[in-house]
């Protein structure tokens, strides 16, 4: 029997959404509604008291045991965006604070001191998810040769107008190519482009990602339900191109 690859839910990033869930047992509930869906791995931000996103050590571990209780067995991505710290200083010290670790982390490549943030968690055993919002986040990726040390490239263009979005998508992956970069890939977008985004990367065989952080919104327009919900859609997608091929 054939499996589809990688279908991971990015449960919240800073999405307004009736749904959005927020505190560790609402994102915790939302991961089990994603992985009853069909998703292998989620991907979230913790949030503090405060209501903000945070990579403080205490909150990013309640959120981590509650996921994995709710869970078990599901791999989970946090993130590491400079849009929840700014300074690089701070959220390396925020992050080599971490006292329950993550299966893996989204680490931007574009970003000031992200290499640090890499290294550090590559010497504590954390898988790093490379993302890759544009072409020349692509570039410096490549030119600085960490490719051998990460789990996979998420590319993610985040350009609003669907053609726009499979355009940038499709040059991206062709420069991971031409380096010789073999790393397994997962797609995603932003907004209705994001299900574009899933199409062209369902017909090349890579991952995908979907959920409220990426797109408030189904195939066909309507708002969603939760991240079951776009989860249930972007499985059927894959299931469709198994069934064909």
């Amino acid at each position: 029997m054939a499996y589809p690859p990688l279908l991971q839910a990015a449960l919240n990033g800073d999405r307004v959404h009736p749904a959005t869930p927020h505190s560790p047992e609402e994102i915790a509930a939302e991961a089990k509604a994603a992985v009853a869906a069909g998703a292998q791995s989620v991907h979230l931000h913790p949030y503090g008291r405060d209501g903000r996103q945070t990579l403080d050590a205490a909150v990013c571990a309640e959120t981590i045991r509650r996921v994995r209780q709710a869970c078990p067995g599901t791999t989970i991505s946090l993130t590491t965006s400079a849009d929840v710290v700014e300074d690089p200083a701070e959220r390396l010290r925020l992050i080599a604070a971490w006292t329950v670790l993550p299966d893996l982390v989204t680490a931007n490549q574009g970003e000031d001191g992200i290499l640090e943030v890499c290294e550090l968690l590559v010497s504590r055993g954390v898988g790093i998810e490379a993302g890759l919002l544009s072409l020349g986040d692509a570039h410096q990726f490549v030119a600085a040769g960490v490719a051998s040390r990460c789990i996979r490239a998420m590319v993610e263009p985040l350009d609003a107008d669907p053609a726009d979005a499979v355009a940038h998508a499709e040059a991206i992956e062709n420069t991971l190519h031409e380096a010789g970069v073999a790393l397994e890939q997962v797609h995603h977008g932003d907004g209705i482009a994001s299900w574009a985004v899933n199409r062209r990367a369902i017909r090349r065989g890579h991952g995908i990602r979907t959920g409220l952080e990426d797109t408030p919104v189904l195939p066909d327009g309507r708002q969603a339900q939760g991240n079951g919900d776009l989860i249930a859609a972007a499985a059927a997608m894959q299931r469709r191109r198994l069934a064909t091929s």
